[in-house]
């Protein structure tokens, strides 16, 4: 069923109708089987049973279509039709075919935030194959050995965004990348920092030094990060937050490296060393331009 809203334009004195509703798909229950999919998503078994992870939010769901995303469905509730900003960006997604809408009290109990933006979307997987990588010349990839944060994961993501890092590997044990606040503090970069993740570390490894890569294992005896040639196509790998990098793992790299830190401090956070470890790689390959 279609309504018209009628929408003040910001600083403005005018006004502007938005026809909405048209063929979007109408949902009033919490039996129906797309709400109970939506809700399963929240289980990291359900979401890699089924690839498929939730986003939340305009800014996000504007990066996935953005980066050709694949998205299921986009869900929306009555309020955010009703607002200004919803209404706004409404007008640029209505062609699309997936659309669906429900109550805001339906929509708040799908939601995973405590504020929610009254708008959501059901994305695929976007996981690549380990045989990708070497199609690089001199790619700079992050190896992950059991980080478990999500906000470490996180912040790791955004930051190999920034810095142009060709990948990121996640090893066993690390945190699922499509849990929703990995997602969500990610701020869009999850959709374009190609991800590979792995089921047998040791052997990856093997697999990547023998193609060729600078192995470098995170370590607090190794040598300086500015003594590290980061010219050469390498796999940086960051340890645990509480354990380290595996010793199995550190016995295959070529070298091992840290971060000189004049101060007290014994260590830093698992995001904080990778953010300064991929600045450090880009400003020096960045030498060699």
């Amino acid at each position: 069923m279609q309504r018209i809203i009628n929408i003040k334009v910001p600083d403005t004195g005018t006004f502007i109708n938005f026809i909405v509703g048209g063929q979007m798909l109408e949902i009033n229950s919490n039996q129906n089987p797309l709400i109970k999919e939506i809700k399963s998503l929240n289980r990291k078994k359900n979401r890699w049973a089924n690839r498929l992870f939730i986003i939340e939010g305009i800014k996000i769901i504007e990066e996935a279509i953005i980066n050709e995303i694949k998205i299921k469905n986009i869900i929306i509730s009555d309020s955010f039709l009703n607002s200004q900003d919803g209404a706004l960006f409404y007008e640029g997604i209505k062609s699309r075919d997936n659309l669906v809408k429900v109550s805001d009290i339906l929509f708040k109990s799908i939601s995973d935030t405590e504020n929610p933006q009254g708008i959501m979307a059901i994305c695929e997987f976007n996981i690549r194959n380990l045989s990708e990588i070497d199609n690089f010349d001199k790619s700079s990839i992050l190896f992950l050995d059991g980080i478990q944060d999500p906000g470490n994961m996180g912040t790791i993501i955004r930051t190999a965004d920034a810095f142009n890092v060709d990948g990121i590997i996640l090893g066993e044990g690390s945190v699922d990348p499509y849990n929703p606040k990995v997602v969500r503090s990610t701020m869009g970069s999850i959709f374009r920092v190609p991800l590979y993740i792995l089921n047998n570390s040791i052997e990856s490894i093997i697999e990547l030094k023998y193609k060729g890569f600078y192995i470098l294992a995170t370590s607090l005896d190794g040598i300086s990060i500015y003594d590290i040639d980061f010219g050469k196509k390498f796999v940086c790998i960051i340890g645990n937050e509480a354990n380290g990098v595996d010793p199995k793992i550190m016995d295959i790299a070529d070298k091992k490296t840290k971060i000189p830190m004049p101060g007290n401090a014994e260590s830093l956070n698992a995001g904080v060393a990778a953010s300064i470890i991929m600045y450090e790689a880009m400003r020096s390959r960045n030498m060699y331009l």
